[in-house]
């Protein structure tokens, strides 16, 4: 679905990617790890048209999307969904999903969309007309991927889905992750040393210091002494 080769990004004269290399094939969970700093937001914002000094070859089902901007990206069912959850705090949850319907390609799935979010996100619907601003760190991680949903996305790429999460928190992000993955949805996730979320992985990248250091699958990583203790939490 994704392909990337020779991937190079710059902030300003800040070399971040280097020559960064990688697929994600239709259907698959892929998992990127890597330290804080080393250029895995920078990855994502690059794929998804965030990044303003890019180089390299990014194919998208076979189209060549490099330097597209990321209201095209949408358009074409690329959805980025921010560390930072981007929400609108003094706007409702429903108000909140409802702009995540925004683009051209989105806006006549909406009422489709906002039911099968509400089928995944029970909780979202109990709290629709609640506002964003008084809901807890995990229900605002919740309403992000939602609203990423609501794009009518075909490829979900999610930046630290479970940073600052309780335990039982980050199995439930990990559960959603499966669920939206189980009925057709390419996911790419990028995440520090979460173990929940790396049990998911059709495949694991490791990024460090902008360079990809690791490819390949859970087994693989599994058998690797420096990813388990460092990345896997073993």
């Amino acid at each position: 679905m994704i392909k990337i080769s020779k991937l190079d990004a710059y902030y300003d004269d800040f070399h971040v990617l280097k020559n960064v290399s990688m697929e994600v094939k239709k259907g698959q969970i892929v998992v990127m790890l890597g330290p804080n700093g080393h250029g895995k937001s920078t990855f994502l914002k690059s794929i998804c048209g965030l990044v303003n000094k890019v180089t390299g070859h990014i194919e998208y089902n076979g189209e060549n999307i490099a330097g597209l901007g990321a209201e095209k990206l949408v358009n074409k069912g690329i959805t980025y969904i921010a560390e930072n959850r981007e929400l609108f705090p003094e706007m409702t949850v429903l108000e909140n999903l409802k702009l995540g319907a925004y683009s051209k390609a989105a806006r006549p799935y909406e009422a489709t969309n906002l039911e099968k979010v509400f089928s995944l996100f029970p909780r979202l619907k109990e709290r629709k007309l609640q506002l964003a601003s008084t809901m807890s760190g995990g229900e605002a991680r919740m309403l992000a991927i939602a609203r990423g949903l609501m794009s009518n996305a075909k490829f979900l790429a999610i930046d630290e889905p479970s940073l600052g999460l309780q335990p039982n928190l980050r199995d439930e992000v990990g559960r959603i992750i499966r669920e939206i993955n189980s009925q057709g949805m390419t996911v790419l996730v990028v995440e520090q040393n979460i173990p929940q979320i790396t049990e998911l992985a059709d495949k694991l990248y490791v990024l460090e210091e902008g360079r990809i250091s690791f490819e390949g699958t859970k087994d693989e990583a599994l058998g690797n002494d420096h990813l388990k203790e460092i990345f896997l939490g073993m």
